[in-house]
């Protein structure tokens, strides 16, 4: 077997003829196309092209999978439509050029193939898979706010039928190898150990490539299109408003216009995503993306393992964090004071295991990882320790104290704290320098984001551990420092208090949850309060506004929920009835006053700048993060403070004035607005920001 090397590219050729063509882009553990990989390609395909080979074998040469996509920091210099056309149309060149190989071609996948990778193997002839729970293969542009642009809109259709295809692009969401294998992504699933030979049989003997069914081929006729485009749009209008979210509408349009045939769809795709690509909406989702590969980065390596996790308090969040954390492999064990205490947290454990993990072995892994422990007995072999009692700081101080001595050194202890101060929970402490602030957000199971906080005595060894354990729970580390509500709660009280003020004025609580959706936010800010807990919400917001100095906030309508006992989702009723997790709102007449927006959104906003004065997070893009990420903050709109920057900050200054001239000093700008015009500005300027 001879063999030739390029930067990125790595050529084998061996005595029957085939050529095996290994993906392995230079300085990077992870394959991406960008630019520079894929012109180098598409010199190799030439050069192959006139060997007339036997067969072509693409594979990947990096352990954790094949390619991962288009490069997307290329994405970010694109100013005007004409540059997207260009990087987009070259793509396509070089994939084309793929597909007219006359010889068979096989895509060898493992891992991963997302985005560019998997339109690169959608190219090929056949694809086969190492197949396992490891195997994800998606086209995740929608989440970009673009769409495939390397072919990707007409092969998947081609290849796997409308309903597949559609649903792949449309959702973002990967599949999996048992359905990818049903619907004909790939055509093999096999060991890894058997990748090459069962390329090497496919080429041999090339069968037939596989066709979607006739029931799908009829979907894309003439006479069927327009059916199933309406069908397409009812679907996409539930999830994602076509002002705020174009992609998928647009994907939509050019398989409805083309049926996915012929040169005229490429061509229409090109133009379409060159158009996406100069969006408020993909610049600032691009921007997302960014921010989470920073906060992804941030977490570092721990200095030791962290295998073994204790959590003391089985409420909801001890509860689900000690869940989460034996889903994602750790050991586990769970303390509370009786083991009554303990079993609805294991039953919540019991129900999210046969949900994420649909193989029953491995569920009963996962079962098998989670103990309960009443007598504390993990506390000794834990690498962490994590508490998430109820939120009083005497109780807090008090359980801290008793677990230190009985740690392993070097364990990481950790508190779940949503407000209190870690200097004050570390003033009993005889290592102060290993305690941090971990503070996961409700509903475990889907929030990405873990807030990582650093108290006055926190050391670096701690930090580093906090972040790890973060990342290998697969959530988003936020490194923060120490202050009332931290970044996201802080944020959020006056947002929350800024939908009470309107309630109590007599806006219906319906009508101000449908302003804030309006503006993109996942859910209105009475339902977030129900699903934190009008407990958590009034503490906290007592806790930041005595600590602030700033007056009490008015907990009129909370109050008299709390009292009655109607807490929340956790209690089927707060400020809504709920069932079966949904709340449920009733009808309202008229409609909400025409400056509520500003209200809610401006009052987040200028906190947003106030954290950012006092040095609460690093910087405005963390700020960004911590509110897209922590609280859904509308994605589309790239972050509160991006938000502010587009709408400019003079104009920001001048409506936040207004609104204190009509509503009071709660709306006066915070004197740290002058920062926003140069802190942050890393991913805004490569973004358009």
């Amino acid at each position: 077997m001879s063999a030739e090397s390029g930067t990125h590219w790595r050529i084998e050729h061996d005595a029957e003829g085939i050529v095996w063509l290994w993906a392995d882009k230079a300085d990077a553990a992870t394959n991406v196309l960008s630019g520079e990989v894929l012109r180098e390609l598409d010199a190799h395909l030439e050069a192959i092209d006139g060997l007339r080979p036997a067969g072509v074998v693409v594979l990947s040469a990096k352990k954790a999978g094949f390619i991962a996509g288009a490069d997307i920091k290329e994405f970010t210099h694109i100013t005007a439509a004409a540059d997207g056309y260009r990087l987009i149309h070259a793509g396509q060149a070089v994939l084309d050029r793929l597909a007219a190989l006359a010889c068979p071609t096989v895509a060898a996948l493992h891992g991963f193939a997302l985005g560019g990778g998997l339109e690169l193997a959608l190219a090929c002839r056949y694809r086969i898979a190492v197949g396992g729970a490891q195997l994800t293969l998606g086209l995740p542009e929608v989440r970009l706010g673009i769409h495939p642009g390397f072919g990707g809109t007409v092969r998947a259709v081609q290849r796997i039928g409308v309903r597949p295809a559609m649903r792949l692009m449309l959702t973002g969401k990967p599949m999996r190898a048992e359905e990818a294998l049903r619907v004909g992504l790939v055509d093999r699933l096999v060991e890894a150990s058997a990748l090459r030979d069962t390329a090497r049989a496919l080429i041999r003997h090339p069968p037939a490539p596989h066709r979607p069914p006739w029931s799908q081929r009829l979907l894309g006729t003439a006479l069927a299109r327009p059916w199933v485009r309406r069908a397409l749009l009812a679907q996409v209008a539930k999830q994602a408003p076509q002002a705020h979210y174009p992609a998928p509408y647009a994907i939509i349009e050019l398989w409805s216009r083309f049926g996915a045939r012929g040169a005229a769809a490429f061509e229409a795709e090109a133009r379409s995503i060159a158009q996406l690509f100069t969006t408020e909406t993909a610049r600032n989702l691009i921007r997302v993306f960014l921010l989470q590969d920073r906060l992804k980065s941030l977490a570092g390596k721990s200095p030791s393992a962290l295998e073994r996790v204790h959590v003391v308090g089985a409420g909801v969040m001890g509860g689900d964090i000690a869940a989460w954390a034996a889903l994602r492999g750790c050991r586990v064990t769970l303390q509370d004071r009786e083991a009554a205490l303990i079993e609805p947290a294991l039953a919540r454990a019991r129900e999210l295991f046969a949900r994420r993990l649909r193989d029953p072995e491995q569920a009963a892994a996962a079962q098998e990882r989670l103990q309960s422990d009443v007598d504390g007995k993990g506390v000794q072999d834990a690498d962490v320790l994590i508490e998430a009692i109820s939120e009083n700081l005497d109780a807090k101080r008090a359980l801290l104290e008793a677990l230190e001595p009985r740690m392993k050194p070097g364990a990481l202890l950790a508190t779940n704290t949503s407000s209190i101060d870690i200097g004050r929970l570390a003033e009993g402490l005889a290592r102060p320098q290993q305690l941090v602030g971990l503070h996961f957000f409700n509903p475990v199971a889907r929030m990405p984001l873990v807030e990582v906080v650093q108290g006055p005595a926190s050391g670096a060894p701690a930090l580093q551990s906090a972040g790890a354990l973060a990342r290998k729970l697969d959530k988003l580390p936020l490194p923060c420092r120490s202050a009332p509500g931290f970044v996201v709660n802080r944020i959020l009280m006056p947002y929350l208090q800024e939908a009470l003020h309107a309630a109590q004025e007599g806006v219906p609580f319906a009508a101000i949850d449908a302003v804030a959706v309006r503006f993109g936010m996942p859910m209105g800010p009475v339902e977030l309060a129900d699903i934190v807990g009008l407990d958590v919400a009034g503490h906290v917001g007592t806790i930041v506004a005595q600590s602030l100095g700033r007056p009490a906030p008015d907990l009129g309508l909370l109050r008299e929920r709390i009292d009655r006992g109607r807490l929340g989702r956790k209690c089927g009723e707060g400020f809504y009835v709920w069932r079966d997790g949904k709340p449920v709102k009733p009808p309202h007449s008229g409609s909400a006053p025409e400056d509520l927006t500003d209200r809610l959104i401006l009052a987040l906003v200028n906190e947003c700048v106030a954290c950012l004065r006092e040095g609460i997070a690093a910087d405005a893009d963390l700020i960004d993060a911590a509110l897209v990420f922590g609280a859904g903050f509308a994605p589309f709109r790239g972050g509160p403070l991006c938000y502010a920057r587009r709408r400019g900050v003079a104009a920001t200054l001048e409506r936040l004035r207004a609104l204190a001239e009509r509503y009071g000093t709660r709306f006066r700008p915070d004197p740290g607005w002058g920062l926003l015009s140069h802190n942050g500005q890393a991913l805004a300027h490569t973004t358009g920001s």
